[in-house]
């Protein structure tokens, strides 16, 4: 006799901690937070342009678009490639943007 409202005590409280546990995201539901570390969208130019550097001079190269922002960078790839190579090194290469204007998408609107 002791044994059955030993089990009947024990399978209520697990019904009890069930429906806690499947009733705190209706009662309490967890705040939803954007995120902030997202990668503003950009657009990639198809092809390799030249591009005209800061300090003067020219490089090949991709332009790129910040969707958001209207920033215009280019990423220098120093060949015709689409990507960074370098005719002496096999190593991968890495390329630095350099910026290369705005467009004032804000007006666009």
């Amino acid at each position: 006799m002791s044994s059955t409202r030993l089990t009947n005590t024990l399978l209520a409280v697990i019904a009890i901690a069930l429906v806690a546990l499947a009733a705190r995201p209706y009662l309490a539901p967890a705040a939803v937070h954007a995120d902030e570390n997202a990668w503003d969208p950009m657009y990639f130019e198809p092809g390799v342009y030249m591009l005209r550097k800061p300090q003067g001079g020219q490089v090949l190269g991709k332009v790129a678009v910040n969707l958001r922002t209207g920033n215009v960078y280019g990423f220098p790839t120093t060949t015709s490639d689409p990507y960074p190579a370098s005719p002496v090194d096999n190593k991968p290469q890495i390329s630095h943007a350099i910026s290369l204007g705005h467009f004032a998408l804000d007006e666009a609107r």
